[in-house]
């Protein structure tokens, strides 16, 4: 992506509007990385799990990236596909931790 410098007063619209929508993909990975315990709640200052969070906010950005599909600018469109890889990937691992943990509890009762 290109650099826009967020600093100029004089950005035309469009690159307006593709800041806008970048910050908006960074939102929600952030409370999608947050949700799944890999970055720090900066509310709370604590690293905190919750899947349920993580996985809301990457069906948002599923969401938008369908109601927008043929409509972004490539770079922008690859730029979302790409934090939606990201954060798939991360979230598949999580799971993965939370089934794995929930089986060796399930052993541990038996």
């Amino acid at each position: 992506m290109d650099q826009i410098d967020m600093n100029k007063d004089n950005l035309s619209e469009e690159q307006q509007e593709q800041l806008l929508f970048m910050m908006l993909v960074q939102q929600h990975q952030q409370i999608a990385m947050m949700g799944m315990g890999k970055v720090e709640n900066p509310n709370t200052g604590k690293v905190e799990r919750e899947l349920k969070s993580a996985k809301f906010a990457i069906d948002t950005l599923v969401m938008l990236q369908n109601y927008t599909a043929g409509n972004l600018p490539k770079k922008l469109d690859d730029y979302l596909t790409e934090t939606l890889n990201n954060l798939r990937m991360n979230y598949a691992d999580e799971a993965d931790k939370d089934r794995g943990e929930a089986a060796e509890q399930k052993d541990e009762q038996e």
